[in-house]
C-alpha cells in the first residue's frame, strides 16, 4: 500500500530572540542555509524558513537492511523570526503576520547573546531571556483581554452558556498569571481546562528552550549562567559562529577534528533536535519494507491507533491489529525472521502505547 501522511508531522521550531543575538547564525548552522547575517536595522521583516531531516542512525541502518526504493527521515522546520527591537515592548514585539507564524510552531527556541558586540556591548543573557518572556506574556495578555471583552459583550446580549462561563473563569485565572508576568506554561491546568484552551495557541504556553549563543573563547565556561537559566528553562549552549562554519564542511574527518578542537561532542543540529523531542515528549516509530523505510513522529504515550492515523486515516478507521517489534530487537536478531523465531514479534491492539523505536505494520480493513 502507498502510504500518505495526511497531517503535517514536521516538527516546527521558531527561533526568537533580541536583535543581534545570533539567531540567523544559529539558523544557518542548524539548516546549512546561507541566510544573510546582518544588522537588524537593515534586515527584512520576513522570517527565514528551512526544513531539515532529523539525523537518526536507526533510519540509516534500517535502510541498509531493507534496501527500499525510498528512505524518508522525520523532519524539522525551523523558522528564524525577526529580532525583538528596542522599545518593542511599547507596541508589541511581533507583527500580526509573525505572531500567526509563531503560534503555529510546536516549540520556541530563544537565542540569547553571550558574546560581546560593538553595537550592543557586553552580553546580558539573563536579562534578554526575561525581556523576551515579557513580550510573549504581553502578547498573550492582549489576546485574553480581547476575548474577555467579547465574552462580556455576549453576556450582556443574553448569550451566556456553560461553555462561555467556564471559558471566562479560566481566562480570568490566566489573566492573573499574565499580570504577574508569569508564562502560562507554568500553570497546572486540568484536562478540561486544556480542552477549553485548544484553539488559542498562546505563545507563553508553548514549550520553550533557551539557546545560549557563546563565542568560541568562552564556550563551555559558563556554568554559573547555565545554572541560572536552567532554574526555569531547558538550556543548550552553542558556539554559533563555530557551528555555522562546521555546517559548511564536507569532510567527516575535518568535522571531527574541528569539533574535538573546541570540545564539542554533538552538532548543534543533532543536539537541538534531540532536546526539542525531549521537551515536547515526542518519539519516533518506523515503517519498513521494500517500497519504503520511514520514520514517523508521535507523542510519547499515544496508542497504536494514533500511530496508524499518522500514517493514513484509513489505517486508523479500519484498524485491526498492529504487528510490532522493536528496532533494538531487530538489530540484535539480524533479521525479521530472527525476531519471529525468538518470539519477539507481537500483535498489539488499538490501546497499545507505542514506544520509541517500535516498528509497526498495521493490519486494517476498510
Amino acid at each position: 500500500m502507498q502510504v500518505k501522511n495526511l497531517r503535517d508531522y514536521s516538527m516546527k521550531i521558531g527561533l526568537i530572540g533580541c536583535q543581534n543575538s545570533g539567531k540567523t547564525t544559529i539558523f544557518n548552522a542548524l539548516t546549512r542555509s546561507e541566510a544573510q547575517v546582518t544588522d537588524f536595522s537593515n534586515a527584512k521583516a520576513e522570517p527565514n524558513l528551512a526544513v531539515i531531516d532529523v539525523e537518526d542512525e536507526r533510519v540509516t541502518r534500517l535502510s541498509e537492511m531493507y534496501q527500499p526504493r525510498k528512505t524518508i527521515y522525520a523532519t524539522v522546520e525551523f523558522i528564524d523570526f525577526v529580532g525583538v527591537a528596542g522599545g518593542a515592548e511599547k507596541q508589541g514585539a511581533f507583527s500580526p503576520e509573525l505572531l500567526q507564524l509563531a503560534k503555529n510552531t510546536d516549540a520556541l527556541a530563544l537565542v540569547v547573546r553571550n558574546f560581546s558586540n560593538e553595537i550592543m556591548g557586553a552580553p546580558g543573557p539573563l536579562e534578554d531571556v526575561a525581556r523576551v518572556e515579557e513580550e510573549l506574556v504581553f502578547s498573550d495578555l492582549i489576546v485574553v483581554e480581547n476575548r474577555l471583552e467579547r465574552i462580556e459583550w455576549e453576556n450582556k446580549k443574553g448569550k451566556k452558556s456553560n461553555q462561555t462561563l467556564a471559558e471566562e473563569a479560566l481566562l480570568g485565572k490566566i489573566r492573573g498569571q499574565l499580570n504577574d508576568n508569569r508564562p502560562i506554561r507554568r500553570m497546572d491546568l486540568t484536562e478540561e481546562e486544556d480542552k477549553l484552551l485548544k484553539g488559542y495557541q498562546f505563545l507563553s504556553r508553548k514549550p520553550l528552550m533557551v539557546v545560549l549563543n557563546s563565542e568560541e573563547e568562552n564556550f563551555g565556561r559558563n556554568a554559573e549562567i547555565l545554572a541560572r537559566l536552567q532554574e526555569n528553562h531547558t538550556v543548550v549552549e552553542f558556539a554559533g559562529n563555530f557551528e555555522m562554519e562546521l555546517s559548511r564542511m564536507t569532510s567527516d574527518e575535518d568535522i571531527q577534528l574541528f569539533m574535538e578542537d573546541l570540545g564539542v561532542e554533538e552538532s548543534a543540529r543533532s543536539l537541538l533536535t534531540r532536546t526539542a523531542y525531549e521537551l515536547l515528549g515526542y518519539i519516533s516509530f518506523f515503517t519498513v519494507g521494500a517500497d519504503e523505510v520511514r520514520a514517523w513522529t508521535l507523542r510519547n504515550g499515544e496508542p497504536a491507533v494514533a500511530a496508524a492515523g499518522t500514517i493514513h486515516s484509513d489505517l486508523a478507521r479500519g484498524f485491526i491489529r498492529a504487528e510490532c517489534f522493536n528496532y533494538a530487537d531487530l538489530m540484535a536478531c539480524g533479521s525479521e525472521k530472527g525476531v519471529k523465531e525468538k518470539g519477539l514479534l507481537r500483535l498489539e491492539g488499538k490501546e497499545y502505547r507505542v514506544k520509541d523505536g517500535d516498528i509497526l505494520n498495521i493490519r486494517f480493513n476498510v
